[in-house]
């Protein structure tokens, strides 16, 4: 694989409803920032913010994308997103299906390079 496809990464995001993660999801893909979101509901959280402990259902997110487009990832979900401190982790993909991972870097090539 060329390098550039081997910066791969997965980002684990939450959110506070389906709707909220179908969007940002859909926001994502059309703009070319992932390849790919996955979307898993209903997972308690169990957390404390400022100061008081939470409980909250939330949807998890998880997205293929590259290494170079976390900037840009964080700056749209984070403007679009209702969490004033939004979960946004990113995840290195050590190996794979060469495949799938080759289309990973193809769905996301073109946002690449218009920066």
């Amino acid at each position: 694989m060329k390098s550039s496809e081997e910066a791969l990464c997965l980002v684990y995001m939450t959110a506070g409803s389906m709707e909220e993660a179908k969007d940002i999801g859909r926001m994502l893909v059309k703009q070319n920032l992932v390849a790919c979101v996955n979307l898993l509901e209903n997972m308690t959280s169990i957390y404390k913010w400022k100061e008081e402990l939470e409980e909250d259902c939330e949807v998890v997110m998880i997205v293929k994308t590259r290494k170079s487009l976390m900037p840009q990832l964080i700056k749209t979900v984070t403007k679009h997103h209702s969490y004033e401190c939004p979960c946004i982790l990113e995840l290195p993909i050590q190996g794979g299906n060469t495949e799938f991972l080759r289309w990973v870097a193809t769905e996301t090539k073109r946002t690449e390079e218009s920066y």
